[in-house]
């Protein structure tokens, strides 16, 4: 039975359920459960919390687990030993980055400022590791919450939070300095050097099956024969269009895989060459 880590709550907790029932799993009903089984694919669920998923995944109590990189990193062992968890696959949402924020009166605008302040951050293994690399010497003060608070109620200097617009930074006044620490987002993980699973493998292939059919959409339209090539110049799919004579003359089909995002461009472009009945239909699911 493969056994799965899912956020239970969070940015990335309904995201993640949403994938994995895009993906053919059964999931939770309510926020109240906290294990699912699935016996049509003999998996089992548990909904954990993500700063704790990692560490489970780890110790091989559960085969694969869905959280953030940054999560995982600072749940990470800094001196290598140790059981660890491992990125295996990115999952595509929930992204955002660790950053560096000073008040926006105050005289920190740069990293090259922050020797000898203290700052504030939920992810202390993932800071004091960047400022060990960057050789910069600062106080770091752990908290579990409300990092962005800190500096106004006196306990910091400075923040290193994570940050998906800025605006509650800019809110709480606030200004992000320097680049971004880390860039995160939601990623499927597994213990560093476990042997191969056929059961990993078919969640791996489900879930970008899902990624596929989010980015991508089946792209239908008719197209004069002397247009052919320069047609499919425009839309070459995956591995070729799919083309089909039609019952007129000197006219075939062409169905084609493109990517979502550029649907309405192609569409115009196709438009203009001269093909015509020009169709966009979504895909539920794929495996490529």
């Amino acid at each position: 039975m493969l056994r799965v880590a899912v956020p239970n709550k969070g940015v990335l907790s309904e995201p993640a359920a949403a994938m994995l029932a895009e993906s053919g799993y059964r999931q939770r009903r309510s926020t109240k459960d906290l294990a699912v089984y699935d016996p049509d694919s003999d998996t089992e669920f548990f909904y954990l919390r993500p700063r704790d998923i990692a560490v489970y995944v780890a110790a091989g109590t559960l085969d694969v687990g869905i959280t953030g990189r940054d999560m995982l990193l600072e749940t990470t062992p800094s001196d290598g030993e140790g059981p660890a968890a491992a990125e295996v696959m990115q999952l595509g949402f929930g992204r955002s980055s660790f950053r560096f924020a000073s008040p926006v009166d105050s005289s920190i605008e740069g990293l090259e400022q922050l020797a000898g302040t203290r700052i504030a951050t939920a992810y202390p293994g993932l800071l004091q590791r960047y400022l060990d690399e960057a050789g910069i010497k600062a106080g770091v003060v752990k908290l579990d919450g409300a990092v962005e608070t800190a500096c106004r109620l006196g306990v910091a200097d400075a923040v290193c939070d994570v940050v998906e617009t800025g605006t509650t930074l800019r809110a709480a006044g606030l200004r992000m300095i320097g680049a971004p620490v880390l860039a995160s987002e939601a990623i499927l993980v597994r213990r560093a050097g476990a042997e191969e699973d056929p059961a990993v493998a078919q969640l791996m292939r489900r879930l970008r099956g899902v990624l596929v059919a989010r980015r991508y959409v089946l792209l239908d339209y008719d197209c004069p024969n002397d247009l052919l090539q320069r047609a499919t110049a425009i839309t070459p799919g995956l591995e070729g269009p799919t083309i089909s004579p039609l019952h007129t003359e000197g006219w075939s089909a062409v169905r084609a895989m493109v990517r979502q995002d550029e649907t309405n461009r192609l569409m115009d472009e196709l438009w203009d060459l001269g093909a015509r009945a020009i169709l966009v239909t979504s895909i539920h699911a794929c495996r490529i």
